[in-house]
């Protein structure tokens, strides 16, 4: 059979949606019908099951366009074949329609990342221990991320990929639990930094931690815990979890029972030159503010906190995250080259920085404010008015009627 004779054909869904065939990646060029890609998609996706018309319809187009596009399905289909054969698969008729259905047929073998999950999955759960795991094991290293991510739209996709990713997770944490205990910890590090490379903001990262510290990788283990903390700081607004910072303690703990001589510490301590104020996470920031609070209890120096606030008065700068996101990246620019390096900033929320002045008076302030807001509107001079400031010194702070506080590991504003 000429099937016999073929390369394989092979589809990545996970990541990114790829085809590769006779050893090189096909591409469809930038001016390829996003409306035939997204039927290549779904027949892909099914592969012999095949696809009603009706059911094919509904996830290629909105429920307002069905009614402009049904009968130009077939167009659609003819031009998903001449894509296929311009971009280098061999001729053929790669769309069967029968009674109804539709269904992708090609004369060499196709292998989808997807179906391979599947079938991995359901025999790692017909398998008792340790058979299961090693089965759940490929399954995981096969998943490279969500499902068609970004590529194609439709109520379709969204169900699978939280599909595949309740799929994942729950094999994951299996295999990572079984791995732990068995102390192969090296297994179990290389699964969890891959699931913290694919979802970031799902604490992967605190079974990173565990299996660095089984292995007395301190060093590594904190430096995923600042990285992880200022990352949910960034994007979230938000605090470490409690999990998060259980481990910090542990790490901290150990950290200070291990012997090393004063050239060691002195290494630690510098550091690489860097211009500009310290950036920190927000627990680095609290416990630098309660540090400086203590010392000018004895020299008396003056110590402001500025809050900048991102703002238009309504909410509607927040749900455009695109902007507001680039809105704060030049802030966090604007911030770290208007300051001192003895002064030190954060990220409090989304919308926010907090900053810590030392040395500077009230009339100073202003001036300060006035250096960061030129810099943040320089290329976008309307962004001007999109910045507000408040400052406060902190023996303010420190009353109850002040708009700033902090209470636990939380910031609060009024």
């Amino acid at each position: 059979m000429m099937e016999n004779r073929l390369p394989v054909m092979n589809v990545h869904m996970f990541g990114e949606f790829t085809l590769e065939y006779g050893g090189r990646r096909i591409t469809f060029g930038r001016d390829s019908d996003s409306w035939a890609m997204k039927l290549l998609q779904i027949l892909l996706f099914c592969g012999d099951k095949g696809i009603s018309r009706v059911k094919l319809l509904e996830d290629m187009y909105d429920r307002d366009e069905l009614a402009d596009v049904s009968g130009d399905l077939e167009g659609v289909c003819r031009r998903l074949n001449e894509m296929l054969v311009k971009a280098g698969l061999p001729e053929y008729e790669y769309i069967k329609i029968e009674n109804g259905a539709y269904q992708w047929q090609s004369p060499m073998e196709v292998r989808t990342d997807t179906q391979e999950f599947s079938d991995w999955m359901e025999q790692a759960y017909q398998e008792d221990t340790p058979a299961r795991i090693e089965l759940l094991r490929k399954a995981c290293e096969i998943y490279r991320g969500e499902f068609l991510p970004g590529g194609s739209s439709g109520a379709w996709v969204l169900v699978e990929s939280v599909k595949y990713k309740k799929q994942y997770t729950r094999a994951l944490k299996e295999v990572c639990d079984y791995l732990m205990k068995r102390q192969e910890y090296e297994a179990a590090l290389n699964l969890c930094t891959a699931a913290s490379e694919i979802y970031p903001l799902d604490e992967w990262q605190v079974r990173q931690i565990d299996c660095l510290m089984a292995l007395n990788r301190y060093k590594e283990a904190m430096q995923i815990y600042e990285e992880t903390t200022k990352r949910v700081f960034e994007k979230l607004g938000t605090s470490p979890s409690d999990r998060m910072t259980s481990r910090y303690r542990e790490m901290s703990s150990m950290m200070g029972l291990k012997t090393r001589n004063i050239g060691d510490i002195k290494c630690g301590l510098d550091g690489d030159y860097e211009e500009g104020a310290l950036y920190c996470t927000f627990f680095g920031f609290k416990n630098n503010y309660r540090l400086v609070r203590r010392m000018i209890e004895r020299n008396g120096q003056s110590v402001y906190l500025m809050l900048c606030t991102i703002t238009d008065g309504t909410d509607r700068l927040t749900e455009d995250k695109e902007r507001l996101e680039a809105m704060s990246d030049e802030l966090y620019d604007s911030i770290k080259f208007s300051l001192r390096r003895v002064d030190f900033f954060t990220k409090c929320s989304p919308t926010q920085y907090l900053i810590l002045l030392v040395g500077t008076n009230q009339e100073n302030t202003q001036m300060i404010y006035e250096r960061i807001l030129r810099r943040f509107s320089k290329k976008h001079k309307s962004w001007k008015e999109y910045l507000d400031f408040y400052v406060s010194t902190i023996d303010d702070v420190e009353r109850d009627n002040s708009r700033i506080s902090f209470r636990g590991d939380s910031f609060l504003w009024d």
